[in-house]
């Protein structure tokens, strides 16, 4: 497994990392996957105290306590949980930010996060106390670094031209690489990406036809567009994970892919697509392929940056 630097920090990354939403809520099928990941050298991790009303943290604080020095340990802040524990409110206060730390960190079992991250972000909110907050808690020692989770080119631009954030989460994958007009801009300002999303929902996989039988759909794209032009990327690389994984590699802003797994089995042939070696040509081809939909919304002056 090979390794990148989250932009400007030293926090050193698996080029895969384990997104924790998907693990089972069994927790000694929870350790299992997290056992795995370990022994397959991925080392980044990634939670939020929303994930499961927080159960999540603690499955993953759980799993990961007696080896928590061998990882880098991500999760994220800013939504509190509605009493009907279905529906959430956005909440990026600093009074909410400094007193949710505290709980993750119990949840997570360990005295510092190495990842903080805003879970969101509108052009409504007073950024500056939100990055006010995080500041303190680097200062105090809680956080090493802080990013922000965000597929909005206008928060995302003030975010990280205001900040001293090192990372910005965002859906990336050949279906959905509108993420690119924004690299130019972190590259700049030495932020780099965490990437969710990697697989399409498993679309980017070799069981789309069985996800296209029960009527799968991936906004723009229609079940019967994705019914025409999956065959056709299949055609080219019949190990389209594999050719998944590496186009998001092929970028230097992207630190690390997140994948997730609910069994062992899931995250190995994860595992054995990234192992796979994918040509340049290929994932070009693919990439002509595919139709490529821009920004429609919170529009910035990308050109700016290039």
């Amino acid at each position: 497994m090979k390794t990148r630097t989250i932009g400007k920090s030293e926090l050193v990354v698996s080029e895969i990392g384990l997104g924790c939403m998907s693990l089972p809520t069994n927790q000694e099928e929870a350790r299992s996957v997290v056992d795995a990941a370990l022994d397959y050298g991925i080392t980044y991790f990634d939670t939020a105290d929303l994930y499961d009303a927080g159960q999540n943290e603690i499955a993953v604080g759980q799993a990961l306590n007696k080896r928590r020095n061998e990882i880098i340990l991500g999760t994220k802040v800013g939504n509190v949980m509605n009493p009907d524990g279905k529906t959430w409110t956005w909440n990026p206060s600093k009074k909410h930010i400094i007193s949710s730390v505290k709980e993750s960190l119990r949840r997570l079992q360990t005295d510092y996060i190495d990842l903080y991250q805003l879970h969101g972000g509108t052009m409504e909110d007073d950024v500056e106390e939100t990055i006010d907050a995080f500041e303190t808690l680097k200062k105090e020692g809680l956080i090493r670094e802080y990013g922000i989770s965000s597929i909005r080119p206008t928060v995302i631009e003030r975010f990280t031209e205001m900040s001293d954030g090192v990372s910005v989460m965002m859906q990336y994958n050949l279906l959905d690489r509108k993420a690119e007009q924004v690299f130019p801009l972190l590259q700049q300002r030495n932020n780099s990406v965490i990437v969710r999303g990697a697989i399409g929902k498993g679309l980017l996989t070799e069981t789309f036809a069985k996800r296209l039988a029960n009527d799968a759909a991936f906004p723009p794209f229609t079940n019967a567009q994705l019914s025409e032009l999956l065959p056709k990327v299949e055609a080219i690389e019949p190990h389209m994970q594999a050719a998944a994984l590496h186009y998001l590699l092929q970028s230097p802003v992207v630190a690390t892919a997140l994948i997730g797994s609910r069994t062992v089995e899931q995250l190995q042939n994860s595992l054995h697509a990234y192992n796979q070696t994918i040509s340049e040509d290929t994932l070009q081809q693919i990439e002509q392929l595919i139709p490529f939909y821009p920004y429609v919304e919170h529009l910035i002056d990308f050109e700016r940056y290039n």
